[in-house]
């Protein structure tokens, strides 16, 4: 915001903003809906996934909530219906006792290896056959632009605008 007000939208601003949030949100809802179907939410296997993939299948807590763009406390409860399920342990860090690993069982790397054709199959369906080669490839390049800008930017900087309407 500048002192002269707020930088409202163009019409094609707010067109393509309201058409990103609303098949974003359609695009997680069929990819949470098609796991559902294996007895799985999405968050839940971005999780497990993410740890299929870390060096010897762990990760602190901390770092997994960044990567999973989720906070802490909402990490802790999805970890805790993952540990119920045998797919994971919590273990202290293995260099820094203070701090928590969450681990993959063999059970929760079975259990990837299980659901990740049809979630691959998913997010074809959902999204990537939706678009042309070159436009997914700008999808991707637009998403890591602002994931970069994000990862440099303290969320809570501007406590001041906290809990003001986003809409423009």
């Amino acid at each position: 915001m500048t002192s002269s007000g707020p930088r409202w939208l163009s019409r094609s601003e707010q067109s393509a903003w309201r058409a990103y949030l609303r098949g974003s949100r359609m695009l997680e809802d069929a990819l949470d809906r098609d796991l559902q179907e294996h007895g799985l939410q999405l968050t839940e296997y971005e999780i497990i996934s993410m740890l299929s993939e870390a060096p010897r299948h762990r990760l602190r807590m901390s770092e997994l909530a960044e990567l999973v763009v989720q906070s802490r406390s909402r990490l802790t409860h999805t970890a805790t219906r993952l540990e119920k399920r045998g797919w994971v342990v919590r273990e202290p860090c293995e260099n820094d006792r203070r701090g928590v690993e969450l681990v993959l069982t063999p059970e929760g790397r079975g259990r990837v290896v299980d659901v990740s054709a049809a979630h691959v199959e998913s997010v074809r369906r959902h999204l990537v056959d939706l678009l042309s080669p070159e436009q997914f490839q700008a999808v991707g390049v637009a998403m890591a632009q602002v994931r970069d800008a994000k990862e440099d930017v303290d969320p809570y900087e501007d406590d001041d605008h906290a809990g003001m309407a986003t809409w423009a």
